[in-house]
């Protein structure tokens, strides 16, 4: 009887998992993706609601390097065409939500992707422990793999627990035609992006509307997390600073009570005026406080634990549960690895994330080495190198501090330079014999800074000494021994991100990987 178990099955046909589906179709693994929809990128058909998306997709750059170019390109999924990139779908810098699903459709036929449609999983099983894992759809069809890929998203609506929330509107089914809401009072419960994008619609017909939410809003331009409030959707902050009957309430919505007219009374206590409690009435109230990981299709013996107030999936550096062995997380989902600090909730960023995650898989299961490239062991050698990648990597760029570039010794005075490994990630293929790591990050503390308070000090551009009081975005190197930071370095921060002075960038670098040797063999 011929055995029907393959070696990976991925779970969502969103933009992650095409591109895990990409990497396994392109290394010839048996695979299959099994989504819930009857086509792609189920999730941009309905998010988000205003079908404006706040992902970069800027077409002119001025270089012709297409590596650079993913820099400047929040949407595009990685492959071997050129014809697959987003920015050929669409000119808009805010592109419409349509034309990506129109380009994930392309994606998955033009690349010969198997997947499966119409295929909801209703039950993810290992009957055997340390044996395959058993997957079946809501038409009772299974599926045997060794090794399973969850690339979901974030599914589930993420309700916060007040006593009467039931009775709101959902981000995901409230009306988002203005007219509704003419004359009315609305609250919009929650501070990130889709609850500005609600409160921003409703600006020139609703009376009085008020965003609430017991955190401090927190804006994408000063802490470098795209997560945060972006500009596109911040224009109702004017209308709060410039007393025009709106408002941000800095409170903990502690009740919703819904009266028999169908208008609301909400208690609200105000975190900055020693939890003060007022009743506040409304004519509607929606619910925008994002999503959440749904794990409820997972059989006991392989339900994966849960972090970050139960929201995502915990991991391993290689994206593994880190209780289910052989389970695999791709996407959105794995924001616990970065969570509001980095990229891996977003499509720029967790195309890198996914590759990584390939990369972890083929070596890991089929003995398939780390790409990298060999290298001279000596200072200059390794310096150019470096300075080459910091250059050019999109990688690095969007996962920074997240991602890295690593180099080892190769056990012959020379040098082996591995290309985008989770900073935190152990054993092979880095081993435990010292080793260089190499990230793009922000300095520390720059998001506790006004960037645009000209009476805020910077470092000068050509001050090689104090590059590591920078707060922009620049390489940073760390030696390591026996897995403790032996030493650092910081590369001056550039205003056009170009790092190729032989005095200010390459010299110092130069020097500190003379200081910092690898060993000769391992």
């Amino acid at each position: 009887m011929p055995d029907n178990t393959l070696d990976y099955l991925v779970i969502g046909a969103g933009p992650a998992g095409l591109q895990m589906g990409h990497f396994l179709h392109r290394t010839g693994r048996s695979y299959r993706i099994l989504e819930a929809a009857p086509e792609p990128g189920a999730f941009f058909r309905t998010f988000p609601r205003h079908r404006k998306l706040i992902s970069i997709n800027k077409k002119h750059t001025g270089w012709d390097d297409p590596e650079l170019n993913l820099r400047m390109d929040w949407n595009s999924l990685l492959s071997d065409n050129p014809d697959l990139l987003f920015t050929r779908y669409s000119d808009r810098y805010f592109p419409a939500a349509d034309d990506f699903v129109r380009y994930l459709e392309d994606y998955a036929a033009v690349l010969g992707l198997h997947v499966t449609y119409d295929a909801r999983i209703a039950e993810v099983a290992r009957p055997d422990a340390g044996g395959p894992f058993l997957l079946t759809d809501e038409y009772g069809r299974t599926y045997r793999a060794r090794r399973v890929i969850v690339a979901t998203g974030v599914s589930r609506p993420n309700i916060p627990a007040i006593p009467g929330i039931e009775t709101a509107e959902q981000y995901s089914t409230h009306s988002i035609d203005p007219a509704d809401y003419t004359g009315k009072r609305v609250l919009v419960i929650g501070k990130a992006n889709s609850a500005f994008e609600t409160a921003d619609n409703l600006i020139e017909t609703a009376a009085v509307i008020h965003v609430a939410g017991p955190h401090s809003v927190k804006l994408a331009w000063r802490t470098h997390f795209v997560g945060h409030l972006r500009a596109f959707n911040n224009n109702f902050l004017d209308t709060y600073q410039l007393k025009l009957q709106n408002a941000v309430l800095d409170g903990d919505v502690r009740r919703i009570e819904r009266r028999a007219d169908g208008s609301y009374v909400v208690t609200v206590a105000f975190v900055r005026a020693d939890e003060v409690t007022k009743d506040i009435p409304y004519d509607r109230v929606l619910v925008c406080t994002g999503f959440r990981f749904d794990a409820s299709i997972f059989s006991s013996e392989c339900r994966p634990e849960l972090t970050i107030g139960d929201r995502f999936p915990a991991l391993t550096p290689a994206f593994e549960s880190v209780n289910v062995p052989d389970l695999h997380f791709a996407g959105t989902i794995t924001q616990s690895r970065d969570f509001k600090r980095g990229t891996n909730g977003f499509i720029h960023g967790f195309r890198y994330g996914v590759r990584a995650l390939h990369r972890a898989l083929e070596h890991r299961y089929h003995g398939v080495d780390w790409p990298g490239r060999d290298l001279p062991g000596d200072p200059d050698a390794l310096a150019a190198a470096v300075i080459e990648r910091v250059n050019r990597s999109s990688a690095l760029w969007q996962q920074f501090g997240v991602l890295a570039d690593v180099i080892v010794p190769d056990g012959r005075g020379g040098a082996r330079y591995l290309e985008e490994l989770p900073v935190d990630l152990q054993g092979p293929p880095i081993g435990d014999d010292g080793h260089f790591a190499i990230t793009l990050e922000y300095g520390p503390g720059h998001d506790e800074v006004d960037p645009f308070d000209v009476s805020v000090g910077r470092i000068r551009q050509s001050d090689a000494a104090r590059a590591h009081e920078g707060h922009y975005l620049h390489p940073v190197v760390r030696r390591y021994r026996g897995g403790v930071v032996e030493a650092v370095h910081h590369v001056t921060e550039n205003l056009e991100n170009d790092w190729t002075s032989e005095q200010v960038h390459v010299r110092p670098l130069r020097d500190f990987f003379a200081h910092h040797s690898l060993p000769v063999s391992v």
